[in-house]
């Protein structure tokens, strides 16, 4: 099979070609982007594996591009990269990998490109195409990835337990590939993963969280979720999701199974967002109700306070898993914390007052927060789910309407603690937080708008119940 007609909407393969033939060495096309070709999926990164040195190939490419074309070398990696019209190509010598059973680095020395496919995680990553004279465009598939492709498997080039034993990250790639490209794990291949899991532990969060958070943004990612669950690496990288499955009864009472409820809501909101962040948010929503379950003989199970829970066990799981700890982890945060605001409000009769904390506590991330808890809406009963999004509806719009009408998106009393200390002549005391505190009552409650002449007439007021005058 050959893709030379494939290949010309990438002028920049003709000049690698060229150069390759001018350092006298073979170079290929390798791994992603061959998969992906095939695939039609569109892919911006492009590697080539040479027979030779990958940043001698690199640097004369970068040369015949001209002289605003810069060159990345890593020395000790024995790669190079170039940006080109928008790819990233990356040159590598052809190479052998083994690793160490106590080791996350491999032991690299030069190959052949057998050798270098052969040190490839799957079938379907292990297909070269040919950039050199003669052969331009060929196909070379000694794995018959080809065929995994078209039955949608994944399966390892070796033997599963050699591939993964070089490589424990690949078993999460297996299933992150399977999750993406909807795929199923091949028998042996699977059963070497859940033999071969605790592997996984030697493997740096860093790189764990990077695989996980490409299985989150999957086009279904509970089938992921599933995979690394029946595999046993889910129990090793995130232990406090397992503590979510199963169902406890008592004298004939169950609650749902918050495993599976949870992949639900995240494929739910998968379906209305590629946020990462917010779908991380899915996956946290509930995580706290396993250490807040309790169980009464008259109402039966109760998950009390699990949303304020769940919001201080956010940190800690982003430490542990080497997620950022910065705006993200506050926004996902926020909405674990927020998240069954909206839906008692749904529940009950809805205030105006209700309406504003709830604006003022989202602000800028009040859509986000609804869509969470829309996708939290989960029923056997559609009706039932019916009539939720229904009152739901009914929610958005209150929203919608007192937002436009008093602008409480990232809500800030007119009055400041400088103002008052001004007016009363006060330095930094108690009388001055209750003054403020009070005011923001105020507004929150209807009582006065947000505005400057009520919010300071109001000031006064509360300032003479205390004893306080203008000075």
């Amino acid at each position: 099979m050959n893709f030379k007609e494939h290949l010309t909407q990438y002028p920049v393969l003709d000049i690698v070609a060229a150069a390759s033939k001018e350092l006298g060495v073979e170079s290929y096309i390798i791994g992603g982007f061959v998969r992906d070709l095939i695939l039609k999926r569109n892919s911006k990164d492009i590697d080539i594996v040479s027979i030779g040195s990958g940043i001698e190939l690199a640097e004369l490419v970068a040369s015949r591009l001209g002289p605003d074309v810069f060159v990345s070398v890593y020395k000790s990696f024995g790669t190079a990269q170039i940006r080109q019209g928008g790819l990233e190509i990356e040159f590598v010598g052809a190479r052998k990998e083994s690793y160490r059973a106590d080791s996350r680095k491999p032991a690299v020395e030069d190959g052949t490109l057998s050798d270098d496919q052969n040190r490839r995680d799957f079938t379907i990553n292990a297909m070269g195409i040919s950039l050199n004279h003669g052969t331009f465009g060929d196909l070379i598939d000694p794995f018959e990835g080809m065929r995994d492709l078209r039955k949608k498997i994944i399966r390892t080039p070796l033997e599963p337990e050699i591939t993964f034993s070089d490589d424990p990250l690949r078993m999460m790639r297996a299933i992150r590939f399977a999750s993406q490209l909807n795929f199923d794990i091949e028998p042996d291949t699977f059963d070497a993963i859940v033999k071969m899991k605790e592997r996984i532990e030697i493997v740096s969060m860093e790189r764990i969280s990077d695989e996980l958070n490409k299985i989150i943004l999957s086009p279904v990612p509970s089938y992921g979720f599933k995979l690394l669950f029946h595999a046993g690496i889910l129990a090793i990288i995130f232990p406090e999701m397992i503590e979510l499955q199963g169902v406890e009864n008592i004298e004939g009472k169950g609650h749902k199974d918050n495993f599976y409820h949870t992949l639900q809501v995240l494929d739910n909101v998968s379906q209305n967002t590629d946020d990462l962040w917010l779908r991380w948010a899915a996956i946290l929503h509930d995580i706290a109700k396993p250490a807040t379950k309790k169980f009464d003989k008259r109402i039966g199970w109760s998950f009390h306070n699990h949303e304020e829970v769940g919001a201080r066990m956010v940190p800690v799981i982003f430490r542990r898993m080497k997620l950022p700890l910065n705006e993200k982890m506050r926004f996902v945060k926020k909405l674990v914390r927020l998240h069954l605001r909206p839906i008692v409000l749904s529940k009950e009769q809805i205030t105006d007052s209700a309406m504003r904390r709830l604006l003022v506590e989202a602000g800028e991330d009040i859509e986000a927060l609804m869509k969470l808890c829309r996708a939290d809406i989960t029923s056997k009963n559609p009706e039932k789910v019916k009539r939720f999004l229904g009152n739901f509806d009914l929610v958005e719009q209150k929203l919608k309407d007192l937002e436009e009408r008093d602008k409480l998106r990232n809500f800030q009393p007119v009055i400041t603690g400088e103002m008052i200390m001004e007016t009363f002549g006060l330095k930094p005391a108690k009388e001055v937080g209750i003054i403020k505190e009070a005011i923001r009552e105020a507004i929150l409650e209807g009582i006065i708008p947000n505005e400057y002449q009520p919010a300071y007439d109001f000031m006064v007021k509360e300032g003479e119940k205390m004893g306080l005058t203008v000075q």
